[in-house]
């Protein structure tokens, strides 16, 4: 058991991992950290966190990991902030869902990369965000991707897996450039389909969505994510993002040449496949 694990940013992610910590009893002291006092207030109320602090100072003194839970686009603050409070036996890690960028910005601001430094990802979430939404079993089963860089101690590496494991979550590891092609693929181009058709629904016809059925509902649920969450992944992982949308434009280009000509058996063999792919998935 840790003494004290310190949460920047008790949202949807870091409010679970909190839950999760004091459910598994990972963590003695679930500290949240974060500008609102009354919300990191109202979270500890609802047992979410043990204590708050909006003192970064307090927040990091004496905690044997700290988790960076916020968009991407801040962690050059708050890794700012922490610098002179941190040392190397306190664990800094993340869940954000670019790693490269991560990384980068942790070398600029520590000078050079920490041993004590892991970047992590858990694979998992909601459309809704905030702690009001967290869930201690939130990772039960779903995946969280370590991407430790040349410099991470493995005593470091460990403690991260740990935290991980006990959250009821498969942690699997791979480097930083490769999480973030596959992360592309698999969640941030979906994402950017979903605003997209959102956004072309009602330019189309702004009432066309009271008449959307089931199936449009499940599609487009995850244009309800955080926009400010998706705009520093786009930001942050721009190249994946944008060859990944080009290489799909390519493949509605082929369904609209195919639909076009009226070609039966392409149209059919498209969805054919798709569909057995995704019921492979399923099983």
């Amino acid at each position: 058991m840790m003494n004290k694990i310190c949460i920047i940013g008790v949202g949807l992610i870091g409010g679970s991992l909190a839950q999760a910590m004091i459910r598994t009893k990972h963590a003695k002291h679930v500290v949240g950290f974060g500008r609102d006092s009354q919300r990191l207030q109202t979270a500890q109320k609802s047992g979410v966190i043990t204590d708050y602090t909006t003192d970064v100072k307090d927040a990091v003194n004496g905690a044997n990991m700290v988790v960076i839970a916020t968009p991407v686009g801040s962690f050059e603050s708050i890794l700012k902030s922490i610098q002179p409070h941190v040392d190397a036996s306190m664990v800094i890690t993340d869940v954000g869902s670019t790693k490269t960028s991560v990384i980068k910005v942790a070398e600029s601001v520590f000078g050079s990369l920490p041993s004590h430094f892991v970047p992590a990802h858990p694979i998992a979430g909601k459309e809704k965000s905030g702690f009001e939404a967290s869930d201690g079993d939130l990772f039960v089963g779903r995946k969280v991707i370590i991407t430790p860089t040349e410099s991470s101690s493995a005593e470091a590496v460990e403690a991260v897996k740990s935290v991980w494991q006990a959250t009821g979550a498969t942690v699997d590891m791979m480097s930083a450039a490769s999480h973030d092609e596959l992360l592309a693929m698999t969640s941030h181009l979906p994402h950017m389909l979903a605003f997209s058709i959102m956004n072309y629904l009602i330019s189309q016809h702004p009432s066309a969505s009271l008449y959307a059925a089931g199936g449009f509902r499940d599609f487009s649920r995850i244009a309800s994510g955080d926009p400010i969450m998706w705009r520093d992944i786009c930001l942050n992982n721009n190249e994946a993002i944008v060859k990944h949308i080009k290489g799909y434009r390519d493949t509605l280009d082929n369904l609209i040449d195919v639909i076009e000509d009226e070609n039966t058996t392409a149209i059919e063999a498209l969805f054919r496949d798709a569909k057995n792919t995704r019921d492979q998935w399923l099983v």
